[in-house]
């Protein structure tokens, strides 16, 4: 009865006992059960599960029940849980590399395969029958420089920056192509001392002289046309196609309603766009500026490429070809000028002429630069002496005052004031059978390497003056 007491007034809501109250041989009733005596809700408030705490007493491994408890339960089940969704992300992840490694050894593959096949055609001569009736090594390069070209710049007629992907094959096959001139090489003596004081003289190599001296140069006006064209990434000019005359294209700008002559001959070409008001100062500024740069890029490339024409033999197909008189190559007109006149003056009879169009000019320089080479001929075969009085003859006075030669220097002035006067001229006769017929590797690569880049210098300065003939069109209507 008293224990039965005892339980009750334990088990009423108001009593709590102190713990002064209850018997020693009584605490055994009142231990901490197997079951924590949590709730589930109390639970969701608790610390988040570790197996030790700094901050709790420690525990009697007895105290332990054989059963586990149900929060220990949620924690090994939610563990679980997180395990597997960091197993999921890391076999994504190692998916995601995989088809990494595939995609760059795809494109590994294809980028072999694809020098494969332009090497294949350098060593064959473009004749993939094998039989050996393609070109020498040498125009194979050219073209193949030629070519590069025209794929990564021939639909580029805007000022803008080159495409990525463009960028990284003119760069990637240029450099293929270039490494050739790493092994044409010359000898030179250098000095070398050994330790005991003998001197001794040995040969070592170096690229020769013409690719030593131009290939850097070539380079760095290549990069520095690059520069030109990623200059222009944030312009406040734009492009429309020609009779495309919708507000979406125009930006609500104004077309350029007069087209020069050029404009009106490639209808193909967009048509630049300057805000209404024109273009700003600092914009101007910045458009002149790269124009004078790629300008002075166009002139340097010009002048190695004429340099290393220069050198080229000339074929002995055209020697052959060469007219027998070079008054009747020239006409009356043209040699009377030239030959009557005391002090002669390329540009007035470029004056009086009146070339009326890039194809005539052209036609002059070939017929000028024949009758030049027919009239050197004439004066060496006047000199049909022994070698030793054709040495003296040639260096004497006398030659000076010989009709051919002062004829030969006449025409050479006034075909180099021909090409300065339009210098978008295509290549003359001569030097396409130069181009054609060259076998020297080295001075194929220079003359291609050269030729593009002042074509590109030569584009970029026509674009740059297309963008600034409108703005000056734009300002001028608002005045």
């Amino acid at each position: 009865m008293d224990n039965s007491s005892n339980f009750d007034e334990v088990s009423d809501p108001g009593y709590q006992p102190s713990p002064s109250s209850l018997d020693r041989n009584d605490q055994s009733a009142v231990e901490t059960p197997g079951y924590s005596t949590m709730s589930g809700d109390s639970f969701m408030f608790g610390r988040t599960y570790s197996e030790t705490s700094a901050f709790s007493d420690p525990i009697d491994d007895n105290s332990y029940s054989s059963e586990p408890s149900p929060s220990h339960l949620s924690v090994t089940k939610s563990g679980a849980q997180h395990q597997a969704i960091l197993g999921r992300l890391e076999m994504k992840r190692q998916k995601q590399v995989a088809d990494d490694k595939l995609d760059d050894q795809e494109s590994a593959r294809l980028e072999l395969e694809m020098m494969k096949e332009r090497f294949s055609k350098l060593l064959l001569g473009e004749d993939m029958s094998g039989s050996g009736k393609g070109v020498c090594t040498a125009v194979t390069i050219s073209n193949s420089v030629t070519n590069l070209y025209a794929t990564v710049f021939g639909q580029s007629l805007r000022l803008e920056p080159l495409k990525p992907e463009k960028k990284l094959m003119w760069k990637r096959e240029m450099d293929c192509l270039l490494s050739i001139c790493d092994y044409i090489v010359e000898f030179i003596p250098k000095s070398q001392i050994l330790r005991d004081g003998t001197a001794l003289e040995v040969m070592e190599s170096r690229p020769r002289s013409d690719i030593y001296i131009n290939l850097p140069a070539l380079r760095k006006l290549d990069a520095m046309l690059m520069e030109v064209l990623d200059s222009f990434q944030d312009a406040e000019f734009w492009y429309a196609e020609q009779g495309s005359m919708s507000s979406n294209s125009t930006r609500s700008g104004s077309f350029r309603r007069v087209i020069t002559q050029r404009k009106e001959e490639k209808w193909w070409v967009p048509v630049p766009c300057v805000p209404s008001n024109g273009l700003s100062e600092e914009s101007r500024k910045h458009l002149r500026h790269k124009r004078d740069c790629a300008y002075q890029i166009h002139k340097a490339s010009m002048a190695i490429n004429s340099s290393i024409l220069a050198e080229m033999e000339i074929p002995d197909t055209y020697i052959a070809s060469l007219p027998k008189s070079g008054r009747a190559s020239l006409g009356d007109t043209i040699y009377r000028n030239m030959y009557t006149a005391d002090k002669f003056s390329p540009g007035n009879l470029l004056d009086c002429l009146n070339l009326a169009s890039e194809h005539e000019a052209l036609e002059l320089a070939d017929r000028v630069e024949a009758s030049m080479y027919t009239w050197r001929r004439k004066a060496c075969l006047s000199h049909s002496k022994s070698s030793w009085n054709m040495v003296k003859d040639l260096m004497s006075d006398n030659d000076r005052t010989d009709k051919n030669h002062i004829l030969a220097e006449r025409a050479e002035t006034l075909l180099f004031c021909l090409k300065q006067r339009y210098p978008e001229l295509s290549q003359t006769s001569l030097d396409t059978c130069k181009i054609q017929y060259n076998q020297d590797v080295g001075q194929a690569i220079l003359e291609s390497y050269s030729r593009v880049l002042e074509g590109l210098a030569f584009n970029i300065v026509a674009w740059i003056e297309d963008v600034l003939c409108e703005d000056k069109l734009v300002r001028s209507q608002e005045q």
